[in-house]
């Protein structure tokens, strides 16, 4: 196989909360991202779903290094990003770029669509005026844009316009990997498979790698050669969007993909109704993290934290059932 070339390892993130008593410290935090372990292939797109507050925007932001870790290991191409010097870290984030959720709020009002995309450029010293005006030409050009359209400012763009603008500038510096963060969610459909169609495109093009952080279960299966699952911080299931789709292991998958509406093709007729709502991060169950709205619990769910188990072809999941199972397929083969 392919070596990684990004791995995460225990990767965590936790936020201190502010003490209600002045000038004492509290104990608690935020355990936004909590452990995560996976591993990103070059030229695949590695999937991120979960339900809103399950920390994949702080994951996002982890790997870049946007936030610094409370604990773990962001390796890229064999070099931690974690402990790098600041000038290290600068010269490896060129490889790293992020396209973000909303396409109004990352644009600078301030700024022409060509300052917008050679900003990146003129940060890292690249080239001269000459020079960034003709990349700036042949990135818009790239992204479906006209050349004019560098003169022009922000508001002048529909929604589906400035996220290509966005497109552009995160590939101004040749990067490697492209982290998608609910790239298209703020667009209408038919913009969507606009912009979905042009990220598919420029990846065999320039031979990307891409994290596709989504809700919209469709769009990840459309998009994504493999899938991650989190769930409270932590991954919960991982594997080959074939796998996730006709063969999900666990629980929660399983009640993700029952939510796809029955009029999608791949939608699933007998929805999985959870109880409760999702636990707070804050101060997460003991256990499985998903012991408390799970249809299957056992009691052991409640106490031990489940190990990733291997389905087969490198799809695992985190589930005591699965280890039964394995127990007693074994058993009755003796």
């Amino acid at each position: 196989m392919t070596e990684a070339i990004l791995k995460v390892r225990n990767l965590k993130k936790h936020f201190p909360l502010s003490s209600p008593i002045p000038f004492k410290k509290s104990r608690q935090s935020v355990k936004a991202v909590d452990g995560l372990d996976f591993d990103v292939y070059p030229g695949e797109t590695l999937g991120v779903v979960g339900e809103s507050g399950c920390g994949k925007s702080t994951m996002a932001r982890l790997v870049n290094q946007l936030i610094t870790p409370s604990e773990g290991i962001v390796e890229f191409k064999g070099k931690n990003l974690v402990h790098m010097g600041k000038e290290d870290l600068r010269v490896s984030r060129k490889s790293i770029q992020m396209i973000f959720q909303n396409p109004y709020a990352s644009l600078s009002p301030r700024k022409n669509v060509g300052q917008l995309i050679a900003e990146p450029l003129v940060i890292f010293n690249v080239g001269d005026a000459e020079s960034r005006n003709k990349r700036v030409s042949d990135l818009l050009e790239i992204v479906g844009l006209k050349k004019y359209h560098a003169r022009r400012y922000p508001h002048e763009f529909s929604g589906g316009q400035r996220q290509r603008i966005n497109i552009a500038r995160a590939l101004a510096l040749n990067p490697e990997i492209i982290i998608c963060d609910e790239a298209v969610s703020a667009l209408d459909v038919s913009v969507q498979a606009q912009i979905i169609n042009l990220l598919k495109d420029l990846q065999k093009e320039f031979n990307l790698t891409y994290i596709f952080i989504s809700h919209d279960l469709n769009v990840v299966r459309y998009t994504c050669d493999r899938i991650a699952v989190m769930y409270l911080g932590k991954i919960v299931e991982i594997g080959t969007y074939k796998d996730i789709y006709e063969n999900p292991a666990h629980p929660y998958t399983k009640a993700l993909l029952s939510a796809i509406p029955k009029e999608s093709p791949h939608g699933d007729k007998d929805q999985i109704i959870l109880k409760g709502s999702v636990p707070s991060p804050i101060n997460p169950p003991s256990g499985c993290p998903f012991h408390e709205r799970c249809p299957v619990a056992m009691e052991k769910c409640k106490t031990v934290v489940p190990e990733f188990i291997n389905v087969g072809n490198g799809h695992e999941a985190s589930c005591h059932l699965l280890n039964e199972k394995q127990e007693e397929r074994l058993y009755q083969s003796l």
